[in-house]
């Protein structure tokens, strides 16, 4: 994984997407005239962030084995956030050069357990049971 293999693949990436909505009609949305829409910066946020979405997907693929990316996709279904988390972590090592190999699933479990125990919050239950007045009245006369 040389940063020189990321940048070629990033410029491939923006290639395609620059080739596809350079190939989409500019005079209208959706069969609306040009100008009703004002959707042009919705187009091209959604198209910056499908490409955010590709190149981390294309960066977790190459540093995750196939095991390992089962297992954070099945944790993605059931904790979302803790997947990102995960993932945003595993780019971040990536980037930083700390990945020398491909992330095996051991090795995942490994960090999951950190994340968990860094994100571990203790769930404490208090009771707050309703008092009384502690007057005599309540001697019954005894």
């Amino acid at each position: 994984m040389e940063d020189d293999e990321l940048a070629q693949i990033r410029a491939r990436r923006m290639a395609e997407l620059k080739g596809q909505s350079g190939g989409a009609p500019s005079s209208g949305m959706g069969g609306l005239p040009a100008g009703m829409g004002g959707g042009k910066k919705d187009e091209e946020e959604k198209a910056k962030k499908s490409q955010m979405e590709e190149m981390r997907r294309t960066m977790l693929i190459q540093i995750l084995d196939g095991e390992a990316r089962e297992r954070l996709s099945r944790i993605a279904i059931v904790k979302a956030d803790k997947a990102r988390a995960v993932e945003d972590l595993l780019i971040r090592m990536a980037q930083g050069g700390q990945v020398r190999a491909k992330i095996t699933e051991k090795q995942l479990i490994e960090l999951l357990e950190q994340v968990n125990q860094q994100t571990k919050s203790e769930t404490k239950i208090v009771y707050n049971r309703r008092r009384y007045d502690d007057s005599d009245d309540d001697d019954y006369g005894l």
